[in-house]
């Protein structure tokens, strides 16, 4: 009878010790079945929060003269990228017209304006039509004038407007200007690349590279020799570059390579003493005419805001009727380093406009 009882006790405790476990195992697939339910809606959350832009569209402003090629190959990068690409906007007020002309229901994604430029020669891109070249204080004086168009709702905080003018990047003030002239209810981000942007490369068809500047007077250049010299005491941190050949090399033969291009800088000063009490001044020497221009405070600040050695132009002079006119023209050398990854194979670094160690935001 004990052993019946034993049976008992036993046949019952595995009986409820089951519907325990059943129960268990129950709850904890409902339980499943509720995360299962949140992280679906949570996606669908996600999905619903996810925000539709335009395709992107970049402005080619400007246009090339004799042999050159710089906006003809971005014009057909960007075209094999299948962005919208718009031509013969040569101002900014152009382009901010062309933006507000053409908006739709979608906002603004990526927008890029192509202008080449250099940080000595500075932007060939207008402010208004026929306006001033785009500078800091030129762009500052339109804003303040409100001279610029204001932007319509479609460019917001989802809006990026790539500026390809090279060595931007490293001008903190002219981005700053930038930012306030793209003036919308919701500002948009704005970058640029403190590097050079070059298209239609022989190894890519955009590769960002590194710039190195040395100038000498139109006409007079001391020599390969010397200028590397010169350019090597300018940059003592870059041991990666051989400056004589780089200086002698006009294109990349092989991933990497630094090579040089060449660009001249003019200057012109007209000075009426028609109704001046001074007496107009008559130069021997170059000398006097660089003294001249240093002790003029006009001529003197034009020549500050280019940011080269006086020493570096090749000044002439003339003069007609009661007028001075003063021209300096000087010649720079830029060497090109491209930028290459550090790892792997040999190749170009992508010019991906998010990384911050590549375009400069603000």
């Amino acid at each position: 009878m004990k052993n019946l009882i034993r049976k008992s006790i036993v046949v019952t405790s595995l009986f409820i010790a089951g519907n325990i476990f059943i129960a268990c195992n129950s709850s904890i697939k409902k339980e499943n079945k509720k995360v299962a339910v949140i992280i679906e809606e949570s996606n669908v959350d996600s999905l619903e929060k996810e925000v539709v832009t335009r395709n992107p569209i970049v402005f080619i402003a400007g246009y090339d003269s004799g042999n050159e090629t710089f906006y003809q190959n971005a014009r057909n990068y960007f075209s094999q990228q299948n962005f919208e690409v718009v031509e013969g906007q040569y101002s900014l007020e152009e382009i901010m017209n062309w933006l507000n002309n053409h908006k739709n229901d979608l906002s603004y994604g990526e927008i890029h304006i192509v202008n080449k430029s250099n940080p000595y020669k500075g932007l060939s891109l207008e402010t208004i039509v026929k306006g001033d070249k785009v500078s800091t204080e030129s762009l500052r004086r339109c804003i303040t004038k409100g001279e610029l168009p204001i932007l319509s709702e479609t460019i917001n905080g989802n809006t990026t407007i790539v500026l390809h003018a090279n060595g931007l990047g490293e001008n903190t003030e002219l981005m700053a200007t930038f930012k306030d002239a793209f003036y919308a209810d919701e500002l948009p981000n704005v970058v640029a690349s403190p590097y050079y942007s070059i298209f239609n490369g022989e190894f890519s068809n955009h590769y960002l590279a590194k710039a190195f500047y040395v100038f000498y007077p139109t006409a007079n250049s001391p020599g390969k020799v010397d200028l590397s010299k010169e350019i090597a005491r300018k940059y003592p941190n870059e041991k990666d570059i051989n400056w004589y050949e780089a200086l002698n090399n006009e294109e990349e033969r092989y991933i990497g390579e630094a090579y040089t291009t060449k660009f001249t800088i003019p200057v012109k000063f007209q000075l009426d003493y028609h109704n001046s009490d001074d007496e107009i001044p008559n130069f021997e020497l170059v000398e006097e005419v660089m003294d001249f221009i240093e002790q003029n405070e006009s001529l003197n600040t034009e020549m500050k805001q280019i940011n080269i050695p006086l020493e570096k132009f090749r000044w002439t002079w003339s003069i007609k009727n009661s007028t001075l006119t003063i021209k300096g023209s000087t010649t720079g050398l830029t060497v090109l380093k491209p930028l290459i990854k550090p790892y792997g194979e040999l190749e170009h670094i992508e010019p991906d406009t998010k990384n911050k160690r590549l375009y400069a935001m603000k």
